[in-house]
């Protein structure tokens, strides 16, 4: 199919925009029927996505199921994935349904909650998927609007300072990666991604505000896209949105920007920084493992500290998501492997330990742990998932969440053996945390009065943590399902990184030999 790619992209969005045009009223009826919409149209969307996956031919490590045509203002219109961004797909696909399943309770405004997460939708798979800057730019800022809107309306009390918060942080950071865009326009000529990932981009060094800047053009580049990228993930020290975004938003809004959202920054630096800049790269690799080892250890000290459910979860997320950028810029096979394997592994556990949160929220309004305790005697089904996704999320082995952080750890000894040292000390720190958070949940005697009458996981409950339990299990004994189709990418990915610094030492080396 020529145009399956937009399909999948744009099907949510026509979704959304059924819903606006056709559905009337806000009674029980209606907003039952906005549901139904929502989770055949994502649930669609997934089936379709599966095509992809299936027609998808690893050994390939260029751009597959390519569309590209004419669009506005002399702009073109193009889309494709490769190894890297195929995955990051079909996960945006399979956590949606769910997602909509989890909003089964929502009573407020649903008709206008599930246009937002339709739109949402349409907008995260365009990042994954396009292939021009000015198209990419779109998708990414895009996706900042509903998810404002998500937290804004139905968020909790503070949800307008966290909702602003979280616009102003990521919107901001993207001001700089629009003026890198324009720069690197008028440089290349082009805003086709594939060309910009061959396109030489200078090296001299030379002098800005009377300090030296090593590898010219590129580091300023790649810095102006750090920006973006940095508060995406989020990096310490720009994370502080992100314990705010997740306490104030609603659950389903925590899964998607757990789940989701936060791997557009990693992505972005497999996508831009490492291929467009490799110079740049090499200068501030060494910043970035120091940054991304301090993030670890000291958010899982914070987390330690919390009285929140949601935001010792969301603590948790920033030490992850550290493990991730060491292993980008290790810039080495396993390092790379591994931290696409942790965003796969950390969309499935952390958007369960979210919809686990959520369940009991449902319940007792409020995420309080002081206000728990004691509940597999109530909950044992629960207390059950919780405590595989507490295993997974501390790296069990035999879990997903074993692997990523393996093969990161791997990568990032071979480049650092002090950052990596530093590295697996929140291998236990996460433990500490995440163990103390399920024994005062679960364990212990039902002794609160409140507690007496909460009931287990009903069968709709259930039905959305089976896929993701099955997800988290298998990737954790079968890991080659991921990496047999990242690993070409990544291969030619390194390879070209490695060339390319070669390629700028010589012409440095002659530079210098060259007669002044």
């Amino acid at each position: 199919m020529d145009n399956l790619l937009s399909l999948i992209t744009f099907l949510p969005a026509v979704a959304a925009v059924i819903l606006a045009v056709f559905l009337r009223g806000d009674d029980e009826d209606a907003q039952r029927n906005a549901k139904w919409v929502a989770l055949v149209a994502t649930s669609l969307t997934f089936l379709i996505s599966l095509f992809v996956i299936v027609g998808f031919n690893p050994n390939d490590t260029g751009f597959q199921f390519v569309e590209e045509r004419e669009w506005i203002l002399g702009l073109t219109y193009k889309m494709g994935v490769d190894g890297i961004s195929v995955l990051f797909v079909m996960l945006t696909t399979f956590l949606m349904p769910l997602t909509i399943a989890a909003c089964w309770t929502v009573k407020h405004r649903v008709k206008e909650y599930m246009i937002a997460f339709l739109m949402l939708e349409t907008l995260m798979l365009g990042v994954f998927c396009a292939l021009d800057l000015v198209l990419f730019y779109l998708f990414f800022e895009g996706g900042l609007i509903p998810m404002f809107l998500i937290i804004g309306i139905w968020g909790g009390k503070k949800r307008i300072y966290a909702a602003f918060k979280f616009f102003l942080y990521t919107f901001l950071g993207s001001v700089l990666m629009l003026v890198a865009m324009v720069a690197m326009y008028i440089e290349a000529g082009t805003t086709d991604i594939p060309t910009l990932m061959t396109h030489e981009f200078s090296t001299a060094t030379f002098s800005l505000l009377g300090v030296q800047v090593i590898g010219g053009v590129q580091t300023l580049l790649w810095l102006a896209f750090f920006a973006s990228f940095a508060v995406k993930m989020p990096m310490w020290p720009v994370h502080t949105w992100l314990p705010d975004a997740h306490v104030e938003a609603p659950t389903a809004g925590s899964v998607v920007l757990a789940a989701i959202l936060l791997k557009m920054g990693g992505y972005g630096f497999l996508r831009f920084s490492v291929p467009m800049f490799p110079v740049g790269s090499d200068v501030m690799g060494p910043l970035v493992l120091w940054l991304s080892a301090i993030a670890v250890v000291y958010t899982s000290l914070v987390a330690l500290v919390q009285e929140d459910m949601k935001k010792l979860i969301a603590y948790s997320s920033v030490a992850h998501m550290g493990y991730v950028t060491m292993g980008i810029f290790a810039l080495n096979q396993q390092g790379v492997d591994g931290a696409i394997f942790q965003m796969i592994s950390h969309g499935f556990i952390s958007g369960a330990l979210f919809l686990c949160v959520g369940v009991i929220y449902d319940r007792m309004h409020t995420r309080e742990i002081s206000a728990y305790g004691g509940l597999v005697n109530r909950m044992p089904a629960y207390a059950a998932i919780f405590m595989l996704f507490t295993m997974a999320n501390v790296g069990l082995p035999g879990t997903s969440g074993f692997v990523g952080e393996f093969l990161t750890i791997m990568g990032i000894f071979q480049v650092n053996t002090w950052v990596a040292m530093i590295a697996t000390t929140g291998v236990i720190l996460s433990a500490a945390y995440a163990l103390w958070l399920y024994r005062r949940v679960v364990m212990g005697d039902l002794i609160k009065e409140s507690l007496r009458s909460i009931t287990d996981m009903n069968l709709r409950e259930k039905a959305i943590f089976a896929p993701l339990i099955a997800m988290t299990l298998l990737l954790g004994v079968y890991p080659s399902l991921v990496t047999d189709i990242i690993g070409p990418s990544v291969a030619a990915l390194v390879s070209n990184h490695q060339t390319a610094l070669l390629d700028h030492a010589a012409a440095t080396q002659l530079a210098a030999q060259a007669p002044h």
